[in-house]
């Protein structure tokens, strides 16, 4: 049996006796009122070249342009810096989630809707990072464009180099992908242009009451 790559962690204990939580003299509820719109993590799932960053830009260009606080986090881009020094295996990639959950709960803090781009495979990621935010703050945007779409997009050549076996661990080839069993929004790319992908997300938050502005 492999072992896990998941590990407890105690986020809640001391990891110095000097270190204790500031308190902001903004807080969370007046930076919202500023904003003029609930904050929430759009957290876009799916498999490489289904979609994600690309349908995840053209929401946040709408919501932007419709006076939103926002903000995308994207796989590849984060890779550059914050978790440049993680690889594809399975632990690594539940660090790469676990950091992005993180970061996404200060964007929410500071009242932002914030959409991420993640492949984020596995089921007990999400909802890791679903818990770490109140009830209403994490939407799951599955985008659900199937496997063989997908590889014949293959836009960075990534499921060429998987099939001859050149780079490990990937996602739907040699490593799996739990798809969401209840996402809060399903967005099928493989016959909806981006505009009405986006239009798509965007209409779900204003029938939830998220863009009160």
């Amino acid at each position: 049996m492999s072992q896990s790559p998941y590990k407890q962690v105690d986020v809640t204990g001391d990891k110095s006796s000097d270190v204790v939580w500031h308190q902001a003299s903004v807080t969370h509820d007046e930076r919202v009122g500023a904003n003029g719109h609930k904050p929430a993590v759009l957290w876009f799932t799916g498999l490489s070249g289904s979609g994600k960053s690309t349908v995840a830009n053209a929401v946040d260009k709408l919501l932007h342009d419709s006076g939103c606080k926002t903000y995308v986090l994207d796989g590849d881009n984060v890779r550059h810096g914050l978790n440049g020094d993680l690889s594809f295996s399975d632990v690594d990639r539940v660090e790469n989630i676990r950091r992005i959950g993180e970061v996404s709960k200060l964007f929410v803090d500071a009242g932002l809707i914030v959409s991420t781009a993640f492949i984020s495979p596995f089921t007990q990621d999400r909802d890791m990072v679903r818990k770490q935010l109140s009830s209403g703050q994490f939407i799951e945007v599955f985008i659900d464009t199937p496997l063989e779409v997908c590889e014949q997009r293959d836009p960075k050549g990534l499921y060429k180099k998987a099939r001859a076996g050149e780079i490990k661990n990937f996602t739907g080839i040699d490593s799996s992908y739990e798809a969401p069993l209840s996402p809060e929004i399903i967005v099928n790319t493989a016959d909806k242009s981006v505009k009405q992908c986006a239009e798509l997300v965007v209409e779900y938050l204003r029938e939830y009451g998220y863009l009160s502005r």
